[in-house]
């Protein structure tokens, strides 16, 4: 699904978001950021964008990707509640598959901590990042160190496209 208003690769976007840990995030905070705008659905295609990510960004705190996971579906207090608890029960069975890739890999490092997922129930995260609020759809951003864009890809990018941009 095309975004609605895309990002321009080259122009500067200084966004911010709150993950489930209660961290705040920028595209314009001195880290290269993968960024993956995401629904409920799309856990495979997620996986599949941080399973790509290069040896070299591991455990390297110049480096972080963060999903924004959208609900299309409005939840009420509650709803949001429960969407909440189970998101954060998945962050954690994901830290666990990239705990073990980075014992494979010699970092000693806690994989939990460079999880970051933002919740975006009202659709105000979507449309930061030119998206519509009720069709987000499925979207990889890759923002340099000062929020550049530097590239954007509307599915799961090879590994080697992904490399080549982190470098």
């Amino acid at each position: 699904m095309p975004l609605h208003a895309t990002l321009s690769v080259g122009q500067i976007y200084a966004l911010n978001f709150v993950d489930v840990d209660g961290r705040t995030l920028s595209t314009a905070d001195g880290h290269v950021t993968v960024l993956v705008l995401a629904q409920t659905a799309d856990s495979d295609k997620v996986r599949a964008v941080g399973d790509r990510a290069p040896d070299f960004c591991l455990g390297n705190p110049t480096y972080r990707m963060i999903t924004i996971i959208h609900f299309v579906k409005k939840h009420g207090a509650i709803g949001r509640k429960i969407a909440t608890m189970l998101l954060r029960q998945r962050v954690n069975e994901e830290a666990k598959r990239l705990q073990a890739r980075y014992d494979a890999k010699k970092i000693a490092r806690n994989a939990r901590s460079d999880i970051f997922t933002v919740m975006d129930f009202d659709g105000a995260v979507a449309s930061q990042l030119g998206a519509q609020a009720d069709a987000a759809g499925f979207h990889v951003f890759v923002f340099g160190r000062n929020g550049e864009l530097l590239q954007q890809w509307n599915d799961v990018p090879s590994g080697a496209d992904l490399a080549a941009v982190l470098k």
